[in-house]
């Protein structure tokens, strides 16, 4: 029995089309109207914060780098330069970065309100780097939000404060709506606009603090205590805004995620849910009791990491099948796997806290840098959008490399001292380095520290190269 080839009778089979690649593209489109110069003007005050906090730092790895530490006034001068340092790269950054996403997602209603307050955390950030220069008081290394205790500090705190009150309230006001129906764009406006409630709730939980703080608390006491209930809701800011960073820093470098956005928003729903832990403690415990204090610590593990976990193996995946083969992805791809490198060595190093030693600073500075080198990413993609020319070339890509590897080794150095019990926020002959291992261990912090602070640099310079070449008229990139 004679049988016929199927080919001869139909003909050739059509070309078949090759299958998509499974899985979504997180992007968030950037408008171009009056929003996008408000944006850029919470851009420059993120950059200056970096400008001032690189030059503090470089005096204050100075101070705690064995040798080198004897040529400074020590003790005292590490303990201003940490204080400044800190507000300078954490908090202020952190603000005005999230002044600038919170500026683009929101709508084009009370832009004045987004001027206003950008003017105070302008004024509010100069006064407290230049406090250091006009009398300042003593150092209070009050975690979360240290400070120096004289009056032009803390009245710069309050000014900044003001603003980031005025900041809130717009962005809580011009917050968009998500819809039933749940996209890419729509996961990430609900993470910028949680991150905006959790900032509300900081900011009552700060006010909270001192309307029942006993007045008989004096000095590191008192600032403890105030600033530790709002201080843990700000690291959910923080965390919603590197978690917005990762999905849209993957889609960028053309990822596709095995994540839908319905579950990616019910991560950061559940990031977000556990903030509103911060009022209950406030109701159930006494602010100075100890339970209060743990309440607010579980709270932050627990809420923070059943998010990241999922969202970060999803990136990882998506990134692990998208090859860099835009030149102009490479610095993208290059920040976020930096910053979740870093991230996830400060959690780790988290575990094995042991005592009141250097590696408690070693693990918040990798969550830290972390968010910071999200938020560089961010920065990176978001230029061309902004109007600017998007950073290319081998500096760009180098940058989050440097930064990140430098980071790394100031952390593993932190570690191995901790290892020998060397104490936390102490320099020079307040270290007591008994042994060549500790001493080892405290250079290489030295070491990567200024490896870190030339990376830094690096990012304005990057970041102000772009500044200068502004395109004038570029249609809208999402």
């Amino acid at each position: 029995m004679n049988t016929l080839d199927p080919s001869a009778v139909a003909g050739p089979r059509p070309a078949t089309r090759a299958a998509p690649v499974p899985g979504v593209v997180y992007a968030l489109p950037v408008p171009a109207d009056a929003r996008r110069a408000l944006a850029r003007g919470w851009l420059w005050l993120g950059l200056a914060a970096l400008v001032g906090s690189g030059l503090f730092s470089v005096l204050l790895v100075l101070s705690r780098t064995p040798g080198l530490n004897r040529l400074l006034p020590v003790a005292d001068f590490f303990r201003v330069a940490l204080v400044v340092h800190v507000d300078l790269s954490v908090l202020v950054w952190f603000i005005a970065l999230a002044g600038l996403l919170w500026s683009l997602n929101g709508s084009p209603r009370r832009l004045g309100w987004g001027w206003a307050a950008l003017g105070l955390c302008g004024a509010g950030a100069a006064l407290m780097a230049l406090a250091p220069f006009l009398g300042s008081g003593a150092a209070v290394m009050a975690n979360y939000i240290p400070l120096l205790d004289g009056a032009p500090f803390i009245a710069g705190l309050l000014v900044f404060g003001a603003g980031v009150g005025v900041l809130v309230l717009r962005g809580l006001f011009a917050a968009p709506k998500i819809g039933t129906t749940i996209d890419a764009a729509g996961a990430l406006r609900f993470g910028l606009n949680a991150s905006v409630v959790a900032t509300a709730v900081a900011l009552l939980a700060f006010g909270w603090s001192f309307a029942v703080l006993p007045r008989t608390l004096e000095g590191r006491a008192y600032y403890e205590i105030l600033f530790w209930g709002g201080g843990h809701a700000l690291q959910f800011t923080w965390t919603l805004l590197m978690l917005v960073a990762w999905l849209w820093l993957a889609g960028a470098c053309g990822a596709r995620l095995p994540l839908s956005p319905r579950l990616a928003l019910g991560l950061l729903a559940l990031a977000l849910a556990s903030v509103f832990v911060t009022p209950y403690a406030y109701l159930a415990h006494d602010i100075a009791s100890v339970e209060h204090r743990q309440l607010h610590t579980w709270a932050m593990r627990l809420g923070g990491g059943l998010a990241i976990l999922p969202i970060g193996l999803a990136v990882a995946v998506g990134l692990h099948g998208a090859a860099a083969t835009d030149p102009s992805q490479r610095p993208l791809r290059a920040a976020l796997l930096a910053s979740m490198l870093l991230f996830a060595s400060g959690g780790l190093i988290g575990v094995f806290i042991a005592g009141s030693n250097v590696r408690i600073p070693a693990h918040y500075h990798g969550c830290i840098v972390g968010v910071t080198l999200a938020l560089m990413g961010l920065v990176y993609r978001l230029l061309p959008a902004l109007g600017y020319r998007a950073p290319g070339g081998r500096l760009a890509t180098l940058q989050p490399v440097l930064y990140g590897a430098g980071q790394l080794m100031h952390i593993l150095g932190l570690v191995w001292s901790g290892g020998y019990g060397v104490q936390r926020k102490v320099a020079g002959a307040e270290q007591v380095l008994r042994s060549g291992a500790e001493i080892a261990g405290m250079g290489l912090m030295g070491l990567g520290g200024l490896v870190a602070i030339v990376g830094g640099l690096l990012f304005v310079v990057v970041v102000a190269r772009a500044l200068r070449q502004p395109l004038p008229g570029r249609p809208d990139a999402t």
